[in-house]
């Protein structure tokens, strides 16, 4: 017992804020602005060692099901966490631009600062790093034809229209990413691999022993650790709105915090096979999470605000959009050919930079 509490200490402090903080919400909440921020902070940062946990018992349960399942396995994981969160985020305040800024937030994480921060930093110490090119060209034009239906069209629906478009763009949605599966699990899934020359864990390294032992202990792990954030993010969500409350903060801060726990645990997986000259699993993760965030979690987010009766926003501002278009134009073009670079990685680092600068200002 005391070994398996060392080694899940992160959902260990994460059960012991949410025991402090639970019965003392409404006394934090009454004791004013400052007193709701700074629990926020801790309520988010214990969130986030909740969802670096998930992201480390996804990552046994990736290593000992293999590719494709792996990849899938990683991204749907940071995917739930975010929906969990987003959905108690919508009960506790109901924006109705909180889905879409999220998600904007979130493909803007995935492909310009965790694909760009990879391979900059990967191609600094490696040079060009070599990829599986069907990998990068099925996810770009995926995530475009998904944003495209769920994100960009909708700004030309009349709000008369919303409910039966919403319910179009679910089922839409879940074929879409249904049909992948099957495909990237079944005749395309050589698509998503890379041979690299195998090198056998050393004893006493930390992937040595992911590779034997059941399924059982990592998916228990997930499930205390999705538990813990989403009642955790449900005092979060209180203690945040009070802290924010006419402070002045960027409308898109709440959708970027979001975005940045579910994403945070997968790039620092990335960087780790970046440095390991591993451009594979980077391209998997990065674009298969922005992938799996637009098509699932447009779908469970438009039959939550059918249910609720509660109409979202989920067409892209003009600043949201060009910047959208632009990353996957640039996505486009650096995964043509098969490799990466420091030179391509930087240019998706600047459309983050970008981004952040836009998101400052309010646009």
């Amino acid at each position: 017992m005391p070994t398996l509490l060392r080694r899940e200490l992160a959902l260990v402090l994460a059960a012991l804020v949410l025991a402090v903080s639970w019965p003392l919400e409404h006394a934090i909440l009454g004791a004013g602005q400052a007193a709701s921020l700074a629990a926020a902070a801790v309520l988010v940062a214990a969130i986030l060692f909740a969802s670096v946990r998930v992201a480390h018992h996804a990552e046994t349960l990736a290593e000992r099901l293999g590719e494709p399942y792996g990849t899938m396995v990683l991204t749907l994981s940071a995917v739930l966490v975010e929906v969990v969160i987003l959905a108690i985020l919508m009960q506790q305040s109901p924006s109705p631009t909180l889905a879409r800024d999220t998600i904007y937030s979130a493909v803007m994480l995935d492909i310009n600062a965790l694909l760009g921060l990879s391979a900059l930093l990967g191609g600094l110490r490696h040079g060009e790093q070599p990829y599986n090119v069907d990998s990068g060209n099925t996810y770009i034009v995926m995530i475009l034809t998904g944003l495209g239906v769920a994100m960009v069209l909708p700004a030309f629906i009349p709000v008369a229209h919303w409910a039966a478009y919403s319910l179009f763009t679910i089922v839409v949605m879940v074929a879409l990413y249904g049909m992948f599966l099957k495909l990237q699990t079944g005749r395309h899934s050589y698509f998503f691999s890379y041979a690299y020359a195998q090198k056998a864990p050393a004893d006493d390294e930390p992937g040595a022993a992911h590779a034997d032992g059941g399924l059982a202990a990592p998916v228990l792990g997930i499930g205390a650790g999705i538990v813990l954030i989403g009642l955790l993010s449900e005092v979060m969500a209180r203690t945040l709105e009070t802290g924010l409350e006419g402070s002045g903060a960027p409308p898109i801060l709440a959708p970027l915090i979001v975005a940045t726990i579910s994403a945070s645990p997968e790039i620092l997986t990335a960087l780790r096979a970046a440095l390991s000259n591993r451009m594979q699993p980077v391209v998997n993760i990065a674009l298969g999470a922005s992938l799996s965030t637009v098509v699932l979690t447009v779908p469970v987010i438009e039959a939550l605000a059918l249910a609720t009766h509660h109409p979202i926003t989920m067409a892209l501002t003009a600043p949201q959009m060009v910047m959208t278009l632009l990353t996957l134009l640039v996505a486009t073009i650096n995964v043509h050919d098969g490799e990466t670079n420091a030179i391509e990685g930087l240019t998706h680092f600047v459309l983050f930079a970008a981004f952040l600068m836009l998101s400052a200002i309010g646009l």
